[in-house]
């Protein structure tokens, strides 16, 4: 397929990202490159020149983005060839990734089984022991092939085929509430497993979804009520929170992170000899709330999600999950959004990715596909969108879409969840060619690849296949998910759009020695500037290692 058309820039952070912070891997393990073959730096050309009657353009021979954009056109049609191309690349991080949805679903079956959990027998819900009449041993799971099968399909889109019964929407949605009780207590192993996955893939930063203390923010909320009629009741539910026991709620989220990092530390023996490479992915935490639940609920969510997000490094933004079709999230969308945009003002260092427009004609009404992604970008003020399938549906989606070019305000894009859950599978039905067209920036992402059983080389595989993009665009999506993290930090470049590093690291090419002072303290004072360095050094042995083959 002829790529598509319009470019995937990188963009400088904007909207409400927070300073620096600290954390992040140590300048002897940034700046040593890949262990590929590396040549002498060469000026790359801003374009390369085409001969007439070729399909590829003609490249100069230190040209090694123009050559590796031809061998990526050579394998394209050869799988084999191509997967080992597209899991060696360095691919940023994962911005659209839930935690829970994000591990291996034969992990949660050994949770499940270690933990003494239970399974109904007949809808495959999980439970908390003791085991009930019509219920199995998780363990049964683990010794009984036929029903670990059963297991696989109920809590992942294993074996699911679209057009029966059950949508892929309903069951990609069914399963977190069948598992729920295989993750309780878990966070830290997932944590391990799924930044070993990252680093497996050559990713260097995860941007995750993670809830904390549900039961005592639910008691919390039994105790106020809550009128949404005007932003006083807003000022006036924050300070009635905050002096019933928010800050107590949040001193216990705090420290069962604390638990869940430490856990996860543990298992990949970071800090020690014999460390694993899932410890060099930098983990950042977005507090992610249930949208499809009372008024009063969802703005605790969120105010504990911005306390977090100011006062623990570790939590970067906020966003909100659950289906955005749920008769609630509708009601309440624009509520929702007043909430985020009232919380924002009153913690402006807080970022927020949304999911929005997640949404196809047919599942709701006509008048819902026209004002999702709108309201998430100017009433909640989101730095960062989700999915944005309904684009086009969208009351003047197209000044919609270049006021998000303009503002620099990302879309992530994760495919295959696109096309299990809404049949919206190729360019035909997915506006990532209008996103592209209009200049927006994205980044492709995985959203939950335990439950639909795919990794970010496969979004990566969809993009080039289905979609046609070449190798630049593809770079260009991972340097965007570095970009757009909200990770701390000061940029490693210059400005939106711009491949020339910023002064400090002007004179520097990442991958040959170490940087001079002055960058070297950029890169020390920014975990944002380290990872994007990082990227570079991995990508100069990449195109290195592609362009010559």
């Amino acid at each position: 397929m002829k790529p598509l058309g319009g470019s995937a820039r990188s963009r400088t952070a904007g909207g409400r990202r927070g300073a620096t912070g600290a954390g992040g891997i140590t300048l002897a393990v940034l700046l040593t490159a890949a262990s590929l073959p590396m040549l002498v730096a060469q000026p790359r050309s801003a374009e390369a020149e085409t001969t007439p009657g070729e399909k590829a353009p003609a490249c100069a021979p230190w040209d090694r983005e123009c050559r590796v954009n031809r061998y990526l056109d050579r394998v394209r049609d050869r799988p084999e060839k191509l997967d080992e191309f597209l899991r060696g690349m360095p691919k940023g991080g994962d911005l659209h990734n839930h935690l829970s949805g994000a591990v291996s679903t034969e992990s949660l079956i050994r949770y499940a089984a270690e933990d003494g959990r239970c399974i109904e027998a007949e809808t495959m819900q999980s439970s908390l022991a003791p085991c009930t009449t019509g219920q199995r041993p998780a363990s049964d799971a683990v010794s009984d092939p036929e029903f670990r099968e059963r297991v696989l399909e109920a809590w992942s889109m294993a074996g699911f085929e679209p057009g029966g019964e059950e949508s892929g929407h309903d069951h990609f949605f069914a399963t977190f509430g069948k598992f729920w009780a295989a993750t309780e207590g878990r966070e830290g192993d997932m944590l391990a497993e799924v930044a070993g996955d990252l680093a497996e893939q050559n990713q260097f930063y995860l941007e995750t979804l993670l809830s904390r203390q549900s039961e005592a923010r639910g008691k919390l909320v039994e105790r106020v009520g809550f009128d949404p009629s005007s932003e006083r009741d807003f000022r006036r539910l924050r300070t009635t929170l905050l002096r019933e026991g928010m800050a107590e709620v949040e001193r216990a989220a705090r420290r069962a992170t604390d638990q869940d990092f430490a856990r996860y530390r543990e298992l990949l023996n970071c800090g020690t000899p014999s460390s694993r490479p899932g410890c060099d992915v930098e983990i950042r935490l977005n507090y992610q709330v249930a949208r499809a639940n009372s008024p009063a609920s969802v703005f605790t969510q969120l105010l504990l999600g911005f306390e977090l997000a100011q006062s623990d490094p570790r939590f970067v933004g906020v966003n909100m999950v659950q289906p955005e079709d749920h008769e609630i999230s509708l009601r309440d969308y624009t509520l929702h959004m007043r909430m985020i945009d009232y919380l924002s003002r009153q913690y402006p260092g807080v970022s927020v990715t949304l999911h929005a427009g997640e949404l196809v004609p047919g599942l709701v009404k006509p008048e819902e596909l026209t004002y999702h992604i709108e309201q998430a970008v100017r009433i909640a003020g989101a730095d960062r969108i989700g999915h944005g399938i309904d684009l086009v549906h969208e009351d003047g989606w197209q000044a919609l879409a270049d006021h998000m070019a303009a503002r620099d305000i990302a879309v992530e894009v994760p495919l295959t969840s696109n096309c299990q859950i809404l049949r919206v599978c190729g360019p035909e039905e997915h506006p990532l060619p209008e996103y592209m067209a209009h200049d927006v920036p994205f980044a492709l992402a995985t959203d939950d690849p335990g439950v639909s059983r795919s990794d970010i080389t496969a979004q990566y595989r969809r993009a080039a296949t289905d979609f046609g993009l070449n190798y630049s665009q593809l770079k260009a999506s991972a340097r965007t998910s570095l970009e757009q993290a909200f990770v701390q930090g000061e940029s490693l470049w210059t400005e939106p759009g711009s491949d020339r590093m910023r002064s400090a690291c002007a004179s520097d090419t990442p991958g040959f020695g170490e940087p001079d002072a002055t960058c070297a303290e950029l890169l020390s004072n920014s975990p944002k500037a380290r990872l994007q360095w990082r990227q570079e050094v991995a990508f100069q042995a990449f195109e290195t290692y592609y362009a010559y083959k």
